[in-house]
């Protein structure tokens, strides 16, 4: 039996003229996307995208999704981000951070063995992460969805990082993690709508590799791969997974993309040095973008005044609290979209 609350009761719509109108003037001026610069050349991360990130536990999902974003706040003075981990403490992510900026050893900054010798590198990493810090902030407990929204609003971030989509709740009730995953999915395509740029973290399960056996090596996992729901891939603008090329040389890997909605797919391989959590490209650092593809001509402190009030308006209309009214879909169900 149909759920009533399920039932659209008006209509919700774009008459196709406007639709030109806004599309035409911005062929017409050449306006393309904003997106924001970061470590490489793909995948390209901009307000209303969502990029998904998938890898196996310990491949450096979280470091590399991290130095994303931390060269995104160097790169654009406007942006401001929100880290939502679940998996590790604004200190420890910090910690990698300035392993990563200093080249200094990541045990060394843990356990704060600084010697004379690491005393020009660590001033230059601390000067590096003072000057953009009072543009991030790291999400507290309850990892929850209201509280991504709400932080992302107060803080008015235009920018944030979901790590792990698995770890995090919508409805109390949702105790089977597939009804969990898509009612997150849902909720941040809306922030991305809303014209916030959406990095999201997601584990991988295992799968044969060309010997048959159970592994996580890049040349087996695909978007099939992504754990709980096939809503992660259908909800992503870019899909990626970070996996080793082979497993017996954890530094050697593969970024694969899976899909990419808007442009090409562009698999990447780099060296991830261990000892001080950084990515780099095998065949050596990218300094610029690919030629023939602008990175987009409207600032980003052009557009966060308009995602404010359209994220504002989401939660304004109580959209949380409507879906915790409501039953929990049937096995096999897509959830209801909520009202705007």
């Amino acid at each position: 039996m149909t759920n009533p609350r399920t039932i659209v009761t008006r209509s919700r719509y774009l008459p196709g003229v406007d639709a030109f109108a806004r599309w035409s003037e911005d062929v017409r001026n050449g306006t393309g996307p904003v997106l924001f610069q970061h470590s490489f050349p793909y995948p390209e991360i901009g307000p209303g995208r969502v990029t998904l990130f998938g890898g196996p536990p310990g491949g450096g999902k979280t470091a590399f999704t991290t130095q994303t974003g931390f060269e995104m706040l160097r790169f654009d003075p406007q942006l401001r981000l929100v880290i939502a981990s679940c998996e590790m403490a604004p200190s420890a992510l910090l910690n990698r951070q300035l392993s990563r900026l200093s080249g200094i050893d990541a045990e060394i900054v843990h356990h704060r063995r600084f010697g004379p010798e690491h005393a020009e590198r660590l001033a230059s990493g601390l000067a590096t992460l003072e000057s953009i810090v009072d543009r991030v902030a790291f999400m507290e407990a309850p990892y929850e969805i209201g509280n991504i929204g709400g932080t992302v609003d107060a803080f008015h971030a235009n920018a944030v990082i979901v790590d792990y989509i698995q770890r995090f709740q919508v409805l109390t009730e949702d105790t089977e993690a597939r009804f969990r995953v898509n009612r997150m999915m849902d909720y941040l395509r809306q922030f991305a709508d809303a014209g916030i740029a959406i990095i999201v973290v997601s584990a991988v399960g295992r799968t044969r590799d060309k010997a048959g056996r159970s592994s996580y090596a890049s040349d087996g996992l695909s978007l099939a791969s992504f754990r709980e729901t096939s809503e992660l891939e259908y909800g992503a603008d870019d899909a990626l997974i970070l996996a080793p090329i082979d497993e017996s040389d954890p530094t050697r890997v593969r970024l694969s993309h899976l899909k990419a909605r808007h442009g090409r797919q562009v698999t990447q391989d780099l060296y991830f040095n261990r000892s001080v959590q950084s990515f780099t490209l095998i065949d050596g650092p990218f300094t610029s973008f690919a030629p023939g593809l602008p990175r987009g001509t409207v600032p980003a402190a052009d557009i966060r005044p308009a995602a404010s009030e359209a994220l504002r308006r989401l939660w304004d209309t109580s959209a949380l609290a409507d879906d915790d009214e409501s039953e929990s879909p049937d096995a096999g169900e897509t959830p209801a979209e909520p009202s705007p």
